[in-house]
């Protein structure tokens, strides 16, 4: 087998579906391996950490292959794999991680110190990460395999939750992470900023927590109302009503719990005419502002240290304008970072299989096919709630 096409990006506000090379068994530097597994992708997600490379909100090179959230079939193992076999349909982490180093070790897989050769952390198809080859395609290599991948235990009934289980290798262990991260719990009061498909996936997240209330706030209307469609309370942040006094409204006091980040660093100012311009650091400030003292905030959307599109010489270079000095006197706590996958991927399928949660439904999840994804990107980009999920090999019709 040699053929495979793929999603590649080619500068700001364009990607094209091309012929791409078939995996090889070898790193990004041309090391041969045989710890990993070439996958026929089954599934693989659009995600608004894409979004920021194609809108040239990164340094990203043109003629990367994209995509990191995959699900796949193991159609070629390396010698040294132990626990997987041919026909075995697995969940892949967006982490790339080695499983040997001491963050590895201890379950900080999204900081691995060995599979990039210029930082912490690698991952498919993204800038910065190791040069690893992105997902968005026909097939694909998964190195380390027997630590990374998550295999799905029972095939025929993978295939019926196709459409919840995508979400596993990214947007749904990362709301949840956002969650556990913010300190939600039963009973808890819990805010969200951004009605995407990681928020919602927070927001969900909260719930099966045991959240007492969850609020989503966003300037979005669609996707407000997508939010409201799915149980959530929400937060209209395109109305002058400042973001406290909404909560008020709903909760008879203007603070939270805990509140989750899932907007990142093209974050929106708040209120009428705030919500046409770009305010990277509203996010992060508001949250200070809502919740209570001695609370948590969790911060699964992306922050990054190079912003060519950014609005001021500082945002460039990730330096924002944060009331730290609000959140210090408040006593909060604040988590950031990649999402450790493999911590939260195998109790979530569970959740899925015996539905505790469905995540496809909340995110909005509508399947796509390969020669399509370039239209998932544009209308994912104009903020339509839904998670585009592009199908390969057209499996989606047959299960």
């Amino acid at each position: 087998m040699s053929g495979n096409r793929g999603v590649v990006y080619l500068g700001a506000g364009k990607v094209e579906v091309q012929t791409i090379p078939y995996p090889k068994m070898e790193t990004p530097q041309g090391k041969r391996i045989d710890h990993g597994v070439i996958l026929r992708v089954v599934s693989t997600n659009i995600c608004g950490s894409d979004q920021h490379m194609v809108r040239g909100r990164t340094t990203a090179p043109e003629g990367l292959v994209l995509g990191h959230e995959i699900t796949g079939e193991v159609i070629e193992a390396g010698r040294d794999v132990e626990t997987l076999k041919v026909g075995d349909l697995v969940s892949v982490p967006f982490n790339v991680a080695c499983g040997r180093c001491r963050t590895c070790k201890e379950q900080d897989t999204g900081v691995c110190l060995t599979v990039n050769p210029s930082r912490a952390g690698g991952a498919y198809g993204y800038v910065d990460m190791g040069g690893w080859v992105g997902g968005q395609a026909e097939y694909v290599l998964v190195p380390y395999a027997d630590f990374n991948l998550l295999k799905l235990p029972n095939r025929d009934a993978a295939m019926e939750k196709i459409r919840d289980l995508t979400c596993l290798s990214d947007i749904l262990p990362t709301g949840y992470h956002g969650a556990v991260t913010a300190g939600v719990g039963p009973g808890t009061s819990v805010y969200v900023a951004g009605a995407g498909p990681v928020g919602l996936a927070a927001a969900a997240s909260a719930r099966l927590l045991g959240a007492a209330v969850v609020i989503v706030g966003d300037v979005n209307p669609v996707r407000l109302a997508h939010a409201k469609a799915q149980g959530f309370e929400i937060a209209d942040l395109s109305q002058d009503t400042p973001l406290h006094e909404q909560i008020a409204a709903l909760l008879g006091t203007p603070e939270v719990d805990c509140a989750v980040d899932a907007v990142g660093f093209e974050a929106r100012g708040h209120g009428h005419e705030g919500a046409k311009s770009e305010a990277p650091a509203t996010v992060l400030n508001s949250l200070m502002g809502i919740v209570r003292v001695a609370g948590k905030i969790g911060i699964p959307g992306l922050y990054v240290t190079d912003d060519p599109g950014a609005v001021d010489a500082a945002a460039k270079q990730g330096a924002l304008s944060i009331r730290f000095g609000l959140g210090w006197a408040k006593s909060h706590s604040f988590h950031t970072g990649q999402t450790p996958v493999m911590k939260y991927n195998r109790q979530l399928m569970q959740a899925i299989m015996w539905d505790r949660i469905k995540i496809a439904d909340i995110v909005g999840v509508q399947v796509i096919t390969l020669d399509e994804a370039p239209r998932g990107y544009s209308e994912f980009d104009s903020g339509v709630p839904k998670k585009f999920v592009i199908d390969p090999h057209r499996l989606f019709s047959a299960a």
